[in-house]
């Protein structure tokens, strides 16, 4: 008879670890993903002085842009947590993306093949930018709605599983990557 009372109780225990061990998978993937960002915020990072410098040579009076910009990629590389993080990045393409608008009005920059190049680099960056981030984020769905499910939320608690941050964009990248991307085929 006492053997009809393990078996529950065993169960129920058995239970409880796959559900530790489940959640404990799912944090990590969550942190393999921001790895996965990480690598290409780094080749951004990278991308940066280049660009600063291919503008500098045409655009002389830019000064303060290319301030800006070095000072953005200075915060962004700083690190911190999750949510520090996105916002200096979001700094960051802001302050690139106003360096590619005035980098328009200069048909000479437009035409060098180092410039082009270089934005084609920064361009492919950026997508896989958004779909590590997209990736990031199902992840940290994933996560989050697991330890607030029943009977999981029981143990998340006693074992620290919190509801983590998503890497979002901020309002002006919502409102660039809601627009028609501007396309140009002349110098």
């Amino acid at each position: 008879m006492t053997n009809w009372i393990l078996w529950p109780i065993l169960a129920v225990g058995v239970f409880f670890v796959l559900l530790y061990n489940r959640m404990v998978s799912l944090r990590q993937r969550r942190s393999s993903a921001f790895s996965d960002i990480d690598v290409q915020l780094k080749l951004r990072h990278d991308l940066v002085p280049n660009l600063v410098e291919t503008v500098k040579g045409y655009a002389t009076h830019e000064k303060e842009l290319l301030e800006k910009v070095t000072e953005a990629r200075a915060t962004a590389m700083r690190g911190g947590d999750i949510k520090d993080r996105a916002q200096a990045e979001s700094i960051l393409q802001g302050a690139m993306m106003n360096l590619l608008a005035v980098a328009e009005n200069y048909p000479d920059l437009k035409a060098n093949s180092n410039f082009q190049q270089l934005q084609a680099e920064l361009s492919d960056i950026e997508n896989k930018i958004a779909a590590a981030r997209r990736y990031f984020n199902n992840a940290t769905n994933e996560f989050n709605t697991a330890i607030q499910q029943f009977p999981a939320v029981l143990i998340a608690g006693m074992f620290g599983f919190t509801e983590e941050p998503f890497f979002e964009l901020d309002e002006a990248e919502k409102k660039a990557a809601s627009e028609a991307p501007k396309i140009s085929f002349g110098a």
